[in-house]
């Protein structure tokens, strides 16, 4: 167990991190806008495994290896945000599985893996978030007790307050799709929701 005062303090901090927009809670909103928030969930699932393997590995020192190796990120994260830019220049031209259709109730989903895939990768590619989780985990273990036990509860409550971080950024984003939901303005919800995909994928790959 951790100490009830590191705890005190641990939770506010993430939860103000987890809040601020980033590159997952600008994906949880532009999946929220075309998608709806239950169909989201699927990338939520996604990109909170890959949160964990972050948190865990960094927890447990093996992302001090991996950033003395930024070649390990290079590949993975500029396939990554290409294929986010891809599905943003797809959703700004109304094309595509992610863009909303004309008829904003229609069945045009991705699917729920594709979804899942979408929300790891962004989790897992991103070198900030690894350099950031082994600067905010080390202070918040004590060395004189077992590892695993802290880490474990550590990432518990890291991913408790991710998802509901994601979950009030996909919601926002599908309250902005019913107020532009009327048919004249799918293009314009498509082209905002292109954009900030676009903006998540530039983010990724060079970031």
């Amino acid at each position: 167990m951790l100490n009830p005062s590191l705890l005190s303090v641990f939770v506010p901090t993430f939860l103000l991190v987890s809040l601020t927009p980033g590159m997952c809670m600008t994906l949880a909103m532009v999946l929220g806008m075309t998608q709806g928030v239950k169909h989201t969930l699927w990338m939520m699932v996604g990109e909170l495994l890959g949160v964990g393997l972050v948190a865990a590995s960094a927890g447990a020192g093996v992302a001090a290896l991996m950033l003395q190796q930024p070649a390990l990120f290079a590949v993975f994260k500029w396939l990554g945000g290409a294929y986010l830019v891809y599905l943003g220049v797809m959703m700004w031209r109304s094309r595509g599985r992610m863009a909303v259709p004309d008829q904003v109730d229609a069945g045009n989903r991705a699917g729920r893996r594709e979804l899942a895939v979408q929300g790891f990768v962004t989790a897992v590619a991103n070198p900030k978030g690894w350099a950031f989780f082994v600067a905010l985990l080390p202070p918040f273990l004590d060395a004189s007790r077992p590892l695993t036990g802290q880490l474990a509860l550590l990432v518990t409550l890291i991913l408790s307050i991710e998802f509901l971080a994601l979950l009030t950024y996909a919601t926002g984003g599908q309250t902005l799709r019913h107020l532009l939901g009327k048919s004249r303005n799918v293009r314009l919800l498509n082209r905002i929701a292109g954009t900030l995909m676009v903006g998540v994928g530039l983010w990724l790959a060079v970031g």
